[in-house]
């Protein structure tokens, strides 16, 4: 089980700076959606350079040109690139043919997809590598949690690997981890924590317990 750090807000030195704080307790480093539209492919470089022990994932939602845009991203060094679900077939195919071209990995982002298991299986006959269970910080404000799509999304996946966002903390994360992701993603829970590398070892430790 993997431990991946969301980085949205921060400016990008700062960004280097919570990362390397935490290196130890986490796995993979996402570029969030805000930062990379910040910062766009030059993030993703600096962080590879930074962090070359580290995976980097490049949150950028795909809509469209799954496979263009995707090349641009593993172009830079990014290990994983997202897509999302609710778009064409063609988009996701497209990005799964660049992910396995560059030896990485297409993830594809469930946020908002209304029919969820009817959506993982038609992703995993298409070979997505990872399917990201996602409740988007505007639906969390509204008391909204993941829990409940990660049941539907382990009881129905297969093949893919299942990744899960939507703050999770270190006082919720024992809940997550009994239902068996193979990647859990926090932000701000570990950024913005008093003591992010306290916050990121305890999160760490349940997922390894």
């Amino acid at each position: 089980m993997k431990l991946q750090l969301a980085l949205d807000e921060f400016e990008l030195d700062e960004a280097l700076a919570v990362a390397d704080k935490v290196r130890d307790s986490i796995d993979i480093i996402e570029m969030g959606t805000p930062f990379m539209l910040r910062y766009g492919l030059e993030a993703i470089r600096r962080f590879v350079a930074a962090f070359p022990e580290k995976e980097i994932l490049c949150d950028v939602k795909i809509m469209d040109g799954g496979r263009f845009e995707s090349d641009m991203v593993y172009d830079a060094g990014a290990a994983y690139c997202t897509v999302l679900g609710v778009t064409d077939d063609a988009t996701i195919k497209g990005a799964v043919e660049s992910a396995n071209a560059h030896g990485t990995k297409s993830v594809v982002d469930m946020i908002c997809v209304p029919d969820l298991a009817g959506r993982v299986r038609e992703c995993e006959k298409m070979g997505v590598h990872v399917l990201a269970v996602h409740v988007g910080t505007d639906a969390q404000a509204l008391g909204r949690t993941p829990l409940d799509d990660l049941k539907v999304m382990t009881a129905t996946a297969r093949r893919a690997e299942v990744a899960v966002a939507g703050g999770i903390t270190s006082k919720t994360i024992d809940q997550y981890v009994a239902l068996g992701p193979g990647i859990v993603i926090c932000g701000g829970a570990i950024a913005h924590a008093d003591d992010p590398v306290a916050e990121a070892k305890a999160i760490k430790k349940a997922m390894e317990a």
